[in-house]
């Protein structure tokens, strides 16, 4: 007798020795993952020196910072035409802002990534923001740092769970190294990218992270991307209304770029080119909202800075063109999967919309309302409360705000997940025909034991058995239908009660068949029985069933007796649980004088729940044989 995999010792957590060999790998990674942040951003300052100021330099410059002319507007376009021929003829995959391809990857692919995306993703990032494009470097520093990681699990023997926690590990690491927010980055790791919470893989992200964050400040300083005056005033209701209002607007903002952005992609795949040309023809999209406001280029770190230092007092123009043109130029690129970000620009939109908006509501301090509405668009768009809420902390090194934050940040992803089916990052995956859900809870499998679960009224055998039994059986059963009878699997035990065997529904009917009926019966079936313990969870039983094709076993003790029977159909017991905690409304407590009587327990459809451990809820438990 075995008993299948799967200890029955319960545990809290799955983790083994093997956390601290991928926390040592991932923290090497994280140091790799940030001088690879540092050399694209030194890419970028070179491609816009060579675009823009025609000069082989490294100092970093905005390109409306350069002398504007009327052919200026085909910077963007022949940077596009360089990302094209990349993507044909070196990797396709250096297309797109990256978030929805490192999501695919970890999700469906394994953890699996093309070694030369590490190297061709920078490289075609920095052509296309230097010549002018209105994106971030955040998102091809993930994809860069995840490929990173991905490599690195591919050289070595690894689980693709192993191989998915460095790929996740080198990508938010790239974001910490870029922003300067290591604790951000792990929790967007978190929100959107590992897709689980467990320790074997937050441990290793928040290491590569914290490495990330340290390297990052050796390279670049350890000054904040952001500078903002601390927040010492308090924040009264006015305010906090405020931003709740701001992170409803925020939603519906959010929506409107999303569908943009669709739309815009849809109309380039209905023209008759190759999308090689595609990132070329959004270049000159990008030129010529360029020459109509030239701050609408390039990533737009000091413009932001700008609306953040100068809150309400920022012109009009400065919004206008960010909210209009830069809006228009970033949805238009984007639908032409030329390579960039997507962070910066959706900040310095919801700083503009926030700064706009402020002008209607009661001043925090200078830059309040641009910082709430930067994050709360941010949230709005890719689902990341948290994430956003931390970034302004770590941004601009103003905790006085947080409240503000993330009520509005709160209240941008509440409204946000009802008016939109899927975020900016999911649906480039809808449209590939792949599913993939956004909430995390505790799987109902996990939360059942067998012995919860399992049949305990079985019809077992005694070991002296012989064919006779098996004949009465199925004789018992005339008229019936046998393949609507639950019972697979026939135990066959001792005196004490202890399984000595097995037969199953096939073994019965061919020992029932034989026409010697004092023949034993347990030569028909087998006495090494694979069994579960009554303290496996469903989960773990589930697995076993998946792994060796057997849908019943025998539930025995740790002394061998006999306990019941567990079926697939039981399985299905945990996930009933889950959809009854869902949708059924019932009154738990009950009002006494004056105010009437109620019953304890009344369900809203009229019909009556029986309590607890009662006779009706009892019987609704176990089937008889």
């Amino acid at each position: 007798m075995t008993t299948e995999s799967g200890s029955t010792r319960l545990r809290d957590y799955s983790a083994d020795s093997r956390i601290l060999y991928v926390s040592a790998l991932a923290a090497g990674l994280g140091a790799i993952a940030s001088v690879a942040a540092w050399a694209l951003l030194e890419m970028i300052a070179l491609c816009t020196n060579l675009f823009y100021f025609h000069q082989l330099s490294f100092e970093e410059h905005d390109p409306w910072q350069s002398a504007m002319r009327w052919w200026s507007m085909f910077n963007p376009a022949i940077g596009g035409l360089m990302v094209g021929l990349i993507a044909r003829f070196l990797s396709p995959r250096v297309r797109g802002h990256g978030m929805p391809e490192a999501v695919e990857t970890i999700v469906f692919g394994g953890g699996k990534v093309q070694p030369r995306v590490a190297v061709l993703k920078p490289v075609a990032t920095a052509v296309a923001i230097g010549s002018g494009g209105p994106f971030g470097a955040e998102g091809p520093v993930i994809v860069t740092g995840g490929a990173i990681g991905s490599v690195l699990g591919q050289l070595l023997p690894m689980t693709d769970s192993e191989r998915t926690v460095l790929m996740v590990a080198g990508a938010s690491a790239g974001m910490a190294a870029t922003f300067n927010c290591p604790m951000s980055a792990i929790l967007l790791a978190v929100e959107i990218l590992l897709f689980e919470w467990k320790p074997r893989s937050l441990v290793p992200v928040a290491i590569a992270c914290v490495t990330a964050g340290a390297v990052r400040r050796l390279l670049l300083g350890p000054h904040s991307l952001l500078h903002m005056e601390a927040t010492h005033s308090p924040v009264y209701h006015q305010q906090m209304l405020g931003a709740l209002a701001i992170g409803v607007c925020a939603a519906f903002f959010a929506m409107l770029l999303g569908r943009a952005i669709h739309f815009s992609e849809a109309q380039f795949r209905k023209l008759p080119i190759h999308w090689m040309w595609w990132p070329a023809l959004g270049g000159l999209g990008i030129g010529l909202g360029g020459l109509i406001f030239p701050r609408a280029l390039g990533v737009g770190y000091s413009t932001l800075q700008e609306i953040i230092s100068n809150g309400t007092q920022t012109s009009w123009k400065i919004l206008a063109g960010v909210l209009v043109i830069k809006s228009l130029i970033w949805v238009f690129s984007l639908g032409s999967e030329t390579a960039g970000g997507i962070l910066a620009p959706l900040l310095l939109l919801g700083a503009a919309m926030g700064a706009a908006l402020g002008h209607l509501l009661p001043e925090i301090m200078v830059g309040s309302w641009a910082l709430v509405g930067m994050t709360s668009l941010l949230t709005a768009a890719i689902g990341c409360p948290l994430t956003s809420a931390m970034l302004a902390l770590e941004l601009t090194h103003n905790a006085g705000l947080m409240l503000p934050v993330l009520l509005a940040c709160m209240a941008a992803y509440a409204v946000s997940v009802l008016i939109q089916p899927r975020s900016m990052l999911t649906e480039a995956l809808s449209a590939k025909g792949l599913h993939l859900s956004r909430e995390f809870s505790v799987d109902p499998l996990e939360t059942m034991l067998v012995s919860q679960a399992m049949h305990t009224s079985v019809f077992a055998l005694p070991q002296e058995a012989t064919v006779q039994a098996a004949k009465d059986w199925f004789q018992s059963l005339q008229g019936r239908d046998l393949r609507l009878h639950w019972q697979r699997v026939f135990p066959l035990v001792d005196k004490d009660n202890r399984l000595v065997g097995m037969l199953t529904k096939h073994q019965m009917r061919v020992a029932a068949m034989t026409e010697d009926p004092d023949a034993p019966l347990l030569p028909y079936g087998v006495d090494d029985v694979q069994v579960l313990s009554p303290f496996h969870t469903l989960k773990n039983s589930a697995a076993t069933m998946a792994e060796s094709k057997i849908t019943s076993y025998p539930v025995v003790s740790s002394d061998g007796k006999l306990l019941g029977v567990m079926t697939i159909e039981d399985l299905l017991r945990g996930r009933s649980k889950e959809s009854q905690r869902e949708h059924d409304r019932s009154r738990v407590l009950r009002l006494r004088w004056p105010f009437g009587h109620l019953p304890q327990t009344e369900a809203k459809t009229g019909s009556a729940v029986p309590a607890p451990g009662s006779p009706a809820a009892q019987a609704g438990k176990q089937e008889d044989a």
